[in-house]
């Protein structure tokens, strides 16, 4: 079938699309961009395949009270227009849970997207965000097929002890056991070891996914075995605005001595807490870099702890370690964060050259480092297309 296929990944904060051909054999989209700032100032920016610029700044009419839906209805008809002669045939959509019900991308129809919403509240940061992408596409054209590509596909290897929490085995069997998050990130990854890791690409790998949303995978002959995110995406390594893992009895306290109530405790765990928390400044990386505030550096030492301390704690699922993979935006962009995490690893051999690191190289350890460290950016979009490419044929 010969076309076109849209990847939309709506996040709390921003919207990425890309375009890329019916042609399987294409990895490079048509165009591609992102809307940013959604709820504060939104910035619209594109470029084509070659990385020229097609707009830049703001969509006409763009408003800060514009939610996802809203500036969806903005972004078909532009795409519309810049995307050229070839149809639209499917849209592909990253959502981030779907729970026990989906282990791989699934066409949507009106059953799935009810199930779907049931899941909500183990992902409110994201899944009412993605589901809105949804919408807007089916009231703009409801014959268009949509297919949903989910985050916790990536996991469904794991064993059932990696799964587990110690909870009665009633609760576990209702479906409350760890899924893990930001599959379709680890999913780009794992196809890419054998272009930098040749014979170690089935070997025994920790990919660090750090931005403002941030978890952690063992990998092993390229598929999940461990990972830091568990029911829901709250879990783990202290982020931008969520706190990560947690004491549970920190909430019965907040709820029993401090008063709170279960609309309070949620939202300051995913919208206080981290390295805004901690900092009093920002859920920025870059900001808290650049701050001189000791509250600064002190969120940034947390964040880069907690991320030594996971790492660590995935090595035994594995039977040891012979990579870590840096991606996303802060393990991408951020030497500074790339070196304190592993200076923490030195006791395991691992040893990063600072010129390669400081300019975001793609081999940052030293030949003499026993764990090769590399920097490999990640490709959601790529990965939601290839399982859309899948399903259309």
């Amino acid at each position: 079938m010969s076309g076109t296929i849209l990847t939309l990944n709506a996040g709390s904060s921003s919207l990425k699309f890309a375009v890329f051909s019916t042609d399987e054999t294409v990895t490079t989209p048509q165009l591609s961009g992102k809307i940013a700032g959604i709820g504060t100032a939104p910035v619209f920016g594109a470029q084509d395949a070659k990385g020229a610029t097609l707009a830049k700044g703001p969509l006409e009419h763009l408003d800060a009270a514009f939610d996802h839906e809203h500036l969806i209805k903005l972004l078909l008809p532009w795409l519309a227009q810049h995307q050229g002669h070839e149809p639209l045939v499917a849209v592909g959509h990253r959502v981030v849970h779907g729970g026990k019900h989906f282990e791989r991308p699934v066409q949507v129809t009106d059953a799935v997207l009810a199930t779907l919403e049931t899941l909500i509240p183990l992902a409110p940061l994201h899944q009412p965000h993605n589901l809105a992408a949804i919408r807007a596409v089916a009231k703009w054209e409801p014959d268009l097929q949509q297919i949903a590509c989910f985050d916790t596909s990536f996991h469904q290897s794991q064993g059932r002890l990696a799964k587990l929490f110690a909870l009665p085995r009633a609760l576990s069997d209702e479906g409350i056991i760890r899924y893990g998050f930001h599959g379709l990130s680890y999913d780009y990854i794992a196809s890419q070891l054998p272009d930098h890791l040749g014979d170690q690409a089935d070997g025994r790998v920790v990919v660090a996914h750090l931005g403002n949303g941030a978890s952690m995978c063992a990998i092993k002959d390229r598929e999940s075995v461990a990972t830091s995110m568990g029911f829901t995406a709250l879990d783990g390594l202290m982020m931008g605005r969520r706190c990560g893992t947690l004491d549970p009895g920190v909430i019965l306290y907040l709820m029993q001595a401090k008063g709170m109530t279960a609309d309070a405790v949620t939202n300051m765990l995913y919208n206080q807490s981290g390295l805004l928390g901690v900092s009093g400044i920002s859920n920025d990386m870059h900001v808290l870099q650049n701050s001189s505030d000791p509250h600064a550096f002190e969120a940034i030492d947390l964040y880069c702890y907690r991320a030594a301390s996971s790492l660590a704690g995935l090595i035994p699922s594995i039977g040891g370690l012979d990579a870590i993979i840096f991606t996303a935006g802060i393990g991408e962009n951020s030497g500074f964060v790339r070196k304190l995490i592993c200076e923490q690893m030195a006791w395991l051999g691992v040893a990063i050259d600072e010129t390669a690191n400081d300019n975001n190289a793609t081999l940052i350890s030293t030949e003499q480092s026993k764990i090769k460290v590399l920097v490999i950016p990640t490709n959601e979009e790529l990965v939601v297309a290839k399982a859309c490419h899948a399903l259309l044929s």
